[in-house]
């Protein structure tokens, strides 16, 4: 990870490693977020499969229209 003068204040999950991540990151391709803090990071899997299910539903719902 390289040094930043400017380190982004969000917090990270990274999908490689499968961990959080604040101020120095890997890169952006392995990465969820940001989040505001390390527990909402740490959650990053589980709020990308509600949001995934939210998303397929409207999808379900706009096809029955």
């Amino acid at each position: 990870m390289a040094k930043d003068p400017n380190p982004d204040p969000g917090w990270y999950y990274n999908t490689r490693t499968n961990e959080v991540e604040h101020l120095e990151r890997a890169r952006s391709v392995d990465l969820l977020g940001p989040y505001p803090d390390e527990a909402t990071a740490r959650r990053a899997l589980e709020i990308a499969r509600e949001r995934t299910k939210a998303a397929d539903a409207a999808d379900r719902s706009w096809d029955e229209e």
